[in-house]
């Protein structure tokens, strides 16, 4: 029986796994036409999968060298000589278990693999390697895996501008050289001088100018991920709506393939009988919301990296607290090199021009990382936790009490006599401290997140989840009556959306003859609790 899938290479015959036979077709055409290219993306990004089904699909036309960087340790960069070496060993070793045909240069490589004392050079490998090219039967492209490995080493900068060199001679003195050259990693090896070389030795031209953009999307679609789960539904009959689960999945997600395999693999293997008592029971919106809850609490390598590359960068950092907690807009800034750095990790994404958290998973670990270094953290937790016993009744929260609450603690903790004070609470940190307040009340058992298209300075969303329910909470600042009626028009549609009969609305208001409280207003047959701060 096949299984999700969150480590390493996923096998078709042995893992549930999205078809990817599309994006294979659109990366060998690139072969075909002889192009040059890299295919950096994040790490779990599926990269060394997709290359596996690359190379199956490549060798019925080339021969195919795929080699893994991975596998030569520091010292094997630390000369052209023993550079050379070890790449002969991957090359042999590839040779045996793809049965590739070193017509006319095995010897070679046998002898250079085995001496005791390297002494080959970059030049001499790629006269020979020029040699295979020329007299072998078939047109040869070679995949470097896991080039992150060489990037801080001169041997390796060295040995992709010996690539481009060949690369430019196939065109102006018509040498045979490899059909195809596929560079993947996370680094973008484009930019690769600046990592390797001093500014003041910088070169302008990096090594691998000659490559050609690489712009096929590699996220999971929503019918990819259907696809995946109605092969799961053939195997084990749960009986779920296996359209809007894909649909679920790619929201929480946007296609990231580590999350979208890390979500099935709990809901197929932890949460039966731990939290459901069924496949069935598991395999439903509570199931994934459970899922995500789980994950986003996780201890994992992927969150390590997007919390360690945050804390060296202050300034983007910043940005991000800007966008997702006061709803400001950053300007996508394609030459920033702290923004650059994101987008290659796969945690930001251009979006029409400004910055975006690139999936809703990463945004509800930001959020709980700017809660908990929140100035205002000591403060609103402690409140919050002293009145904690009184919002939860029969596992529901009372969303009305925990707003007159924050509403009773902002009455005595702020100076409304300061007009200066009130409107930097009410513009900067209104949202920050309701945000603060709320994490300890559901944490452990609920999360939430912010609707992203209602996420700017006037209005902002959070749908909170908690014990399978859904609760909506329109934070949004007080413009006057007439806005007042078109947030409750909004809320009401927003509501309607998710099928619920209430919905709830806090406003931060400027206004010094407002009367703070919650209230009730009953429209049709919906109930909005409106509170005033």
């Amino acid at each position: 029986m096949k299984c999700f899938n969150t480590t390493a290479v996923c096998v078709p015959s042995r893992h549930y796994m999205v078809d990817i036979s599309g994006r294979v077709a659109q990366i060998k055409s690139l072969v075909d036409d002889g192009k040059y290219f890299t295919i950096n993306r994040a790490r779990q990004y599926g990269k060394t999968t997709t290359l596996n089904e690359l190379r199956k699909e490549l060798i019925k036309y080339y021969y195919v060298v795929s080699l893994d960087f991975q596998s030569i340790g520091q010292s094997g960069f630390s000369t052209e000589e023993k550079f050379v070496q070890e790449f002969c060993r991957l090359l042999w070793n590839r040779m045996k278990l793809d049965s590739i045909d070193l017509d006319g240069i095995a010897d070679s490589v046998k002898e250079w693999k085995d001496s005791a004392e390297p002494r080959v050079r970059l030049g001499e490998l790629f006269d020979t390697l020029m040699d295979w090219c020329g007299n072998c039967e078939k047109e040869i492209v070679l995949i470097i895996d896991e080039v992150d490995t060489a990037t801080k080493n001169q041997v390796f900068l060295d040995f992709l501008a010996q690539l481009r060199d060949k690369y430019i001679s196939r065109d102006t003195d018509g040498i045979k050289t490899f059909k195809s050259v596929i560079l993947a990693g996370v680094t973008d090896v484009k930019r690769i001088k600046n990592i390797i070389r001093q500014e003041k030795d910088s070169k302008e031209n990096s090594p691998w100018n000659i490559a050609a953009d690489f712009t096929i999307d590699m996220s999971l679609s929503k019918e990819g991920i259907r696809g995946m789960l109605d092969e799961y539904e053939t195997d084990h009959n749960t009986g779920m709506d296996t359209e809007k689960i894909a649909g679920l999945i790619r929201e929480y997600t946007g296609g990231y393939p580590f999350l979208v395999s890390r979500i099935c693999e709990l809901t197929d293997t932890v949460f039966v009988p731990e939290k459901y008592d069924s496949l069935s029971a598991a395999w439903t919106e509570d199931g994934i919301n459970e899922a995500v809850k789980r994950i986003v609490s996780e201890d994992n390598t992927l969150f390590d990296s997007i919390m360690g590359k945050l804390r060296d960068m202050p300034g983007l950092r910043n940005d991000l607290k800007s966008i997702l907690i006061d709803g400001e807009t950053v300007a996508h800034r394609p030459d920033n090199d702290e923004q650059r750095l994101l987008r290659m990790y796969g945690f930001i994404i251009n979006d029409h021009n400004t910055v975006a958290v690139a999936n809703r998973i990463f945004e509800m670990r930001l959020y709980n990382f700017f809660i908990g270094e929140s100035r205002f953290s000591d403060e609103m937790r402690g409140n919050a936790l002293d009145n904690k016993p009184e919002f939860i009744s029969g596992g529901e929260l009372n969303v009305p009490l925990i707003m007159q609450r924050f509403i009773e603690t902002q009455m005595y903790i702020r100076n409304l006599d300061d007009e200066t004070a009130e409107k930097k609470f009410i513009e900067e940190e209104g949202r920050e401290k309701f945000l603060t307040y709320l994490s300890p009340i559901i944490n452990g058992v609920g999360t939430f997140s912010v609707e992203e298209q209602t996420r700017d300075r006037k209005r902002m969303d959070v749908v909170i989840h908690y014990n399978g329910r859904r609760y909506i909470i329109e934070l949004k600042i007080w413009h006057g009556d007439r806005y007042n009626e078109k947030g409750e028009k909004q809320i009401m549609d927003y509501i309607d959306r998710f099928g619920l009969k209430v919905g709830y609305m806090l406003s931060f208001s400027f206004n010094k003859n407002k009367d703070p409280g919650v209230e009730e207003v009953h429209i049709g047959d919906k109930l909005i609790y409106e509170g005033i701060v």
